[in-house]
């Protein structure tokens, strides 16, 4: 099973977002199973620190690349990373959140957020998408969230560009599969690491967060299958629910329960915005 993962995937697989949370779990996943790895974060130490794990743990080959995804020209240096080496699984995992009322966000987080958590995707998916395709084989994997399914008020622009995301990787996945190229959409709901807390959230007041190793192994057990994937049965259980009742209904409910969740940790529904490494 190991061997057609590495076969399939490997040698090398790219991350962004990887210097903590899922993207990090991703890495050490993957070179557990026996691939090499390109990271990409905006924090070199943490980047540095995870490879020297890496290294150690499993003699994998990882290269570091620090790099901040809402430079225009981000792209450029991950084709040069990857450019000598058999990329065969890329994994798109950057983005940050603001919460608040949209018009009292900033205007220029706000187009930040959607360069890292749409704009990055896209680009990714079109430069690597050409490589997985002359290969017949491999992987493109980006995470969404379960906010995407729907409007979520006080997170209105960041469901957004989940939403973003979600019809994206859809569409490729329909375009892809021909080629041998699995594509899917990871959609994951309340995680156990930093970003609730620095959206000013209490993580511990969520239902079904879930540990971030968790998350990955399912997203990995999938790929392959559908396009999209909620990990965790009490994710799949809200999304059933956001998809059966009334759209107004809905998004009433998402909204109560993203106002709930900020009251719950003591916190005014200003801008909140979560770590400025943007990983999840």
């Amino acid at each position: 099973m190991a061997d057609d993962f590495l076969h399939r995937f490997g040698p090398w697989a790219l991350v962004t977002g990887a210097s903590s949370g899922i993207g990090a779990e991703f890495a050490r996943e993957l070179a557990a199973r026996g691939l090499h790895v390109v990271i990409s974060a905006r924090r070199a130490d943490r980047l540095e620190q995870l490879a020297g794990e890496l290294r150690h743990a499993h003699r994998t080959q990882v290269e570091v690349v620090p790099l901040d995804l809402e430079r225009p020209d981000f792209i450029e240096p991950l084709l040069r990373a990857c450019a000598d080496k058999d990329v065969g699984l890329v994994i798109s995992n950057a983005g940050f959140g603001l919460k608040g009322e949209h018009h009292a966000l900033d205007a220029a987080r706000l187009t930040a957020m959607l360069n890292v958590n749409s704009h990055a995707p896209m680009l990714l998916a079109h430069a690597f998408a050409p490589r997985l395709i002359a290969r017949g084989r491999g992987g493109l994997l980006l995470t969404g969230s379960i906010e995407g399914f729907i409007g979520f008020p006080w997170s209105a622009a960041y469901a957004a560009t989940k939403a973003f995301v979600m019809t994206l990787g859809e569409a490729l996945w329909g375009e892809l599969r021909a080629h041998g190229v699995d594509v899917m959409v990871l959609t994951p709901g309340a995680t156990d690491t930093d970003a609730p807390t620095l959206q000013g959230i209490d993580k511990h007041q969520l239902a079904g967060l879930m540990p971030p190793s968790e998350v990955v192994r399912q997203a990995l057990a999938r790929l392959g299958g559908p396009p999209v994937f909620v990990p965790g049965w009490l994710n799949r259980v809200m999304v059933r629910f956001l998809r059966a009742v009334p759209r107004r209904l809905g998004v009433r409910a998402a909204g109560k329960g993203m106002r709930d969740a900020i009251r719950r940790s003591s916190v005014k529904t200003e801008p909140i915005e979560d770590s400025p490494n943007r990983r999840r």
